[in-house]
């Protein structure tokens, strides 16, 4: 083992490619924190997480005043520890997403430094169940876009060999929505998977009644019905949809997870390594779900999530969404509609330094340690 000696942190602020609209905000872009870890040894392991639209900079904050001056000079493998012990530092302010997203941006680089050091991908690190899995796109179906252009991108990612697409749902009307899916159902036929997400903009009497539009359609999951707080609410929705019930996304705890699953208030779980505060608590949701037979399907990050849904055997799909093309040198690996996980040491994210240098925000960038 080797402790850590130095830590550089800074934020980029990466534009979408497309516009990316939902029943409730627009994706103006994605506020990405980015850690690199140094030990003792000379090794290195960098983590991130993201925000949408606002917020990063009070992740910063959190990272460079109170959080990265705990880690100089601990073990670098004792990583549940560090978490722990992190996690504590900060109970006045978790659970939430400030305190999460900060949590993560160290632990995808502790786990990072983690594989480099052992010569290992995070999938198998972490795992290995499987070395590939199917995805889904959403990047075609966000609310602003109208019917054909719904039709043709779900059409062409069919013919990439995807599985299905998620559609946005929260027109004004259920009519307005289901105009739209009967027309992207008709033209992929019934074997290509169709998801939607209301993107937490429904009372829970609306929700009833689109749940049961849905089915119509042959929607495989109705994600973020409700405001994610309504614990009761998603019990009780679950247990009258015809459809399967998908949340996770705007869950910050392995706790938060436990109590929806012990309600029986879904039935897909979205888990999201930057939200739930990293590898470490993502790992345990993943295992608490497979112990209670519920699919893992994660939310965004697709560049990280590739790796830790084949470390674990009870995934289903990952989402397609390109976060880091302006970051990186790597791409999603692609093939026959398949996923692989990364085969190099860590995180499988080759990293753009010379384009991260480039982008980073003014006044976010520091460096301690060594």
């Amino acid at each position: 083992m080797a402790k850590i000696a130095r830590a550089e942190l800074r934020m980029v602020d990466l534009q979408p490619k497309v516009k990316r609209t939902d029943a409730i905000q627009s994706f103006v872009s994605q506020e990405t924190p980015i850690l690199t870890l140094t030990d003792a040894e000379g090794g290195t392991g960098t983590g991130y997480s993201y925000t949408i639209g606002t917020g990063g900079p009070a992740v910063i904050s959190l990272l460079r005043d109170t959080l990265i001056p705990r880690l100089i000079g601990r073990e670098a493998e004792e990583i549940e520890s560090i978490w722990r012990d992190l996690l504590f530092v900060t109970h006045a302010t978790a659970v939430g997403a400030i305190t999460s997203l900060a949590l993560a941006t160290i632990d995808t680089a502790l786990w990072d430094l983690r594989c480099r050091r052992a010569g290992l991908p995070l999938w198998r690190m972490a795992g290995g169940a499987k070395p590939a899995i199917p995805l889904y796109s959403t990047e075609g179906g966000w609310l602003h876009i109208d019917t054909p252009a719904l039709v043709e991108d779900a059409l062409a990612v069919k013919a990439l060999g995807f599985a299905g697409s998620k559609i946005k749902v929260g027109r004004p009307t259920l009519a307005q929505d289901a105009a739209r899916l009967a027309a992207v159902r008709a033209a992929v036929g019934d074997d290509f998977r169709l998801m939607v997400d209301a993107n937490q903009s429904f009372a829970f009497h609306e929700a009833l009644l689109r749940a049961r539009m849905l089915a119509d359609h042959g929607v495989v999951w109705f994600e973020e019905p409700m405001p994610a707080d309504d614990l009761s609410g998603h019990a009780r929705l679950a247990a009258q949809s015809p459809v399967p019930i998908a949340v996770g996304e705007s869950l910050y705890s392995p706790g938060q997870f436990a109590d929806y699953l012990r309600a029986g208030a879904c039935s897909i779980v979205q888990v999201d390594v930057a939200r739930v505060g990293g590898i470490t608590p993502w790992l345990k949701v993943a295992h608490m779900a497979e112990a209670m037979n519920i699919a893992v399907c994660p939310h965004f990050l697709m560049e990280l999530h590739v790796s830790l849904v084949c470390a674990v055997p009870n995934s289903w799909m990952l989402e397609y969404i390109p976060q880091l093309d302006t970051v990186t040198h790597s791409r999603l690996d692609l093939r026959g509609g398949l996923a692989h996980a990364p085969d190099a040491p860590g995180l499988g994210i080759d990293w753009d330094w010379a384009a991260i240098r480039g982008q980073t925000v003014e006044g976010s960038h520091s460096a301690m340690g060594e």
